[in-house]
């Protein structure tokens, strides 16, 4: 796959791999795990990661620094999530398998950009910093789950619960993935309103049976994350919150996909649906 990657695609998976190992290999030294405070534990994580952090900045230029940096936070992330799991206490181990989905997805955006269309590949495509609502959306979700942990910690060790939202998050995450692929040098994290020279509709594969798929994916994902933190508030709240943010946004985009492709693609609408549940799409009225 390396030799597929542009040149920011290759950097950022050194520096996750980079992030990742080296962090589970600090994990493994014994007198890390000698020291019984968690929070001792986790500052010594932390600063850990400022020390990597330091590095990365004195090897890589200000340019390669923005994208190494995320790279390697998110691989820390990920071997963070994995130690928690690992050797948490029963009622955090679905936190950090839902750090690992985290970390995994975000990631994953990143790279998949960068093989499917490097052309606007920016570290924006970590999408780390998505919106406000995003990141409130993430604060409460944890918010809640530690609340949770402390007055029903009964409630976060049930394993069939989380094992579900595992794989609701694992068969969001691959249909999204499917769906870059298959859109290829077509898909971009940003609603595209100026029709390119190469843009072309897809209708074929995953968008033959929907026409949305990647939203699909992550409208799912989303709620997994919070069956995996067994968050019943915000279960409901990120179904309702992800349900109108992309009814919005489909519709929005559908308004530029009819003007791109007009007629072509209004039979399209009519052959296949959007794929998420009560969203029709903006329509052309006879």
């Amino acid at each position: 796959m390396a030799t597929m990657l542009c040149y920011e695609g290759k950097l950022s998976l050194y520096c996750f791999l980079g992030g990742m190992v080296s962090l589970l290999v600090f994990y493994g030294v014994d007198a890390f795990w000698y020291e019984e405070n968690v929070w001792t534990k986790v500052g010594l994580a932390v600063g850990y990661y400022i020390a990597l952090n330091v590095v990365i900045r004195i090897r890589y230029n200000p340019r390669d620094y923005q994208i190494a940096v995320r790279a390697a936070f998110l691989g820390a992330v990920l071997a963070a999530g994995i130690a928690v799991f690992l050797y948490g206490q029963a009622r955090y181990k679905s936190f950090g398998i839902y750090a690992t989905l985290m970390a995994l997805f975000h990631y994953s955006e990143y790279l998949g950009i960068a093989i499917c269309n490097p052309k606007t590949l920016s570290p924006d495509s970590f999408i780390l910093n998505h919106s406000l609502h995003y990141a409130l959306a993430a604060a409460a979700s944890w918010v809640e789950y530690f609340v949770e942990v402390h007055y029903f910690p009964e409630m976060k060790t049930y394993k069939s619960v989380w094992t579900a939202g595992v794989l609701l998050c694992l068969a969001g995450e691959s249909l999204r993935k499917v769906a870059m692929i298959t859109a290829s040098k077509n898909f971009s994290h940003l609603v595209q309103f100026e029709r390119h020279n190469e843009h072309e509709l897809v209708t074929h594969g995953v968008y033959g049976w929907m026409r949305h798929p990647s939203y699909v994916g992550w409208f799912y994902w989303s709620i997994g994350t919070q069956i995996t933190l067994a968050n019943p508030v915000c279960f409901v709240i990120y179904a309702i919150a992800s349900w109108k943010f992309f009814h919005d946004r489909i519709l929005m985009e559908e308004i530029t996909l009819l003007n791109f492709f007009g007629e072509e693609y209004v039979k399209y609408q009519e052959r296949v649906p959007s794929g998420l549940p009560y969203i029709r799409g903006f329509r052309v009225e006879p």
